[in-house]
């Protein structure tokens, strides 16, 4: 096992209080035969009292047939992955967001323009249900890709330390998605926990492959945030209370003050056509 991984399996398997994996656990009982791992990420990681908060989960299936069927919901998994759910359990909210094995691994690696899952992963995470052992090792190695990446697609500059490269790298990645946050947050991830991010440093630098790209962050943005719109009229259909989750998501990231009314909670995608201009109108993806 290469260093990183050793790291990254050391992080993920530190605990978290046993209410996060009851309901991990919960949530797999949802996915018999398919669930292979529950990851739990966020902001909530750093959090000590839950009630009141949204959760944020990752769960990796074998193959989105075995997760749903072969129904609409797995040809838009696969098609705009990925699908995400609301959940609740015991008086505790969550929000998780369903990948296969297959697309979490690819989705970490270096080749992979969109950010969106390295971006997260490159951050501390807890593997809080796995199905076996090969399961464990299987999110552990597309986890480990997380980081390098990172790194790698923000590009080294001479005399910069690493920390802020870091700090650079998630800046970067912000600037990619649908994102109302201050200019600080890249940096509070960081400072959130300096020393992780030290430790981190040395094993993520040597694990960057020699052909990760780099760069190319126009490009990167124009997909990014237009792939974030289409994800956002997505869970008009796939997230219970869709156009509700819709709403409130532009919302945050355009700074509007959008509210449902009763005929878009009666036809969806006739609002869905309706709000994502507004999205655009603002100027949320450029």
């Amino acid at each position: 096992m290469s260093q990183i991984a050793e790291l990254v399996a050391e992080e993920l398997a530190q605990p978290v209080d046993p209410l996060v994996r009851a309901m991990a656990a919960a949530l797999a009982a949802k996915y018999p035969g398919a669930a292979r791992a529950i990851l739990f990420y966020g902001s909530c990681l750093r959090e000590s009292q839950l009630d009141g908060l949204m959760l944020d989960f990752y769960l990796i299936v074998s193959d989105y047939e075995a997760a749903y069927g072969k129904g609409w919901l797995a040809r838009a998994n696969r098609l705009i992955p990925p699908n995400v759910f609301p959940f609740e359990h015991d008086g505790l909210m969550a929000k998780y967001a369903v990948l296969s094995e297959a697309d979490f691994h690819r989705l970490n690696r270096p080749e992979t323009r969109n950010a969106s899952v390295w971006a997260r992963f490159a951050q501390p995470a807890r593997l809080v249900w796995h199905a076996d052992d090969a399961a464990q090792e299987a999110a552990v190695a597309s986890v480990s890709r997380a980081a390098p990446t990172l790194l790698a697609a923000a590009g080294a500059v001479e005399g910069e330390a690493p920390l802020n490269w870091w700090r650079r790298a998630f800046a970067l990645t912000y600037s990619v998605e649908l994102r109302a946050e201050r200019k600080s947050r890249s940096d509070s991830v960081v400072d959130a926990d300096p020393s992780r991010y030290e430790r981190f440093s040395g094993p993520a630098i040597a694990a960057i492959p020699s052909n990760a790209i780099s760069g190319n962050w126009s490009r990167r943005r124009l997909e990014g945030k237009l792939l974030s719109v289409a994800r956002l009229a997505k869970a008009a259909f796939t997230y219970s209370g869709g156009i509700d989750y819709l709403a409130w998501k532009i919302n945050r990231h355009a700074g509007t003050q959008i509210e449902i009314k009763p005929w878009q909670r009666k036809w969806p995608l006739l609002a869905a056509l309706v709000l994502v201009p507004k999205l655009l109108a603002k100027g949320a993806v450029r």
